[in-house]
């Protein structure tokens, strides 16, 4: 009588079949789908969309803000700003013309000098007349990236601007 005795092959081990692989391909895609899900829920549970309180008030902020626009664009005011850093002092200058080229007199002035990143660090320049329709003024500054906010006025007439600069 004969005995047969069994020895692993290379061929009855672990095999990759097509059952195999789309059960992986199904299973990633469940797991992906339901972490997007998870994701999705804890968005929306957290944050309501709101921007703002209330929209009315928004709305109303706006169109004050789109009624000072158009009337600083109907003073035709050409106004030329120039900053600059020197012996660790921030110098503004500030020339301002009507729409005939005229010097623009008698208006109070002021820049305030913003960090973008940091806005306790914000410098207020108070700008005074130097000659006719030129302002200047200065201020210690450090070197860097500033938002330059300009604010001029004179009785109801109002100047709003505001400019990105260097200080080198």
């Amino acid at each position: 009588m004969s005995q047969c005795i069994e020895t692993p092959d290379a061929t009855s081990g672990f095999r990759v079949t097509g059952r195999f692989v789309l059960a992986v391909f199904v299973g990633f895609f469940l797991v992906v789908g339901g972490v997007n899900a998870l994701m999705v829920r804890y968005a929306v549970s957290t944050f309501g969309g709101v921007e703002t309180e209330s929209a009315y008030k928004a709305g109303l902020q706006f169109r004050a803000a789109q009624d000072a626009a158009d009337a600083q664009a109907a003073l035709g005011w050409t106004v030329a700003v120039h900053v600059e850093r020197r012996d660790g002092q921030a110098l503004v200058e500030v020339a301002v013309r009507d729409r005939a080229g005229r010097p623009v007199s008698l208006l109070a002035g002021r820049t305030v000098l913003q960090r973008p990143a940091d806005r306790r660090r914000d410098i207020v320049v108070d700008l005074a007349e130097a000659a006719a329709g030129t302002y200047r003024g200065a201020a210690p500054a450090e070197a860097g990236v500033w938002d330059a906010a300009l604010a001029l006025e004179r009785g109801e007439a109002r100047f709003r601007s505001r400019n990105r600069i260097v200080l080198p």
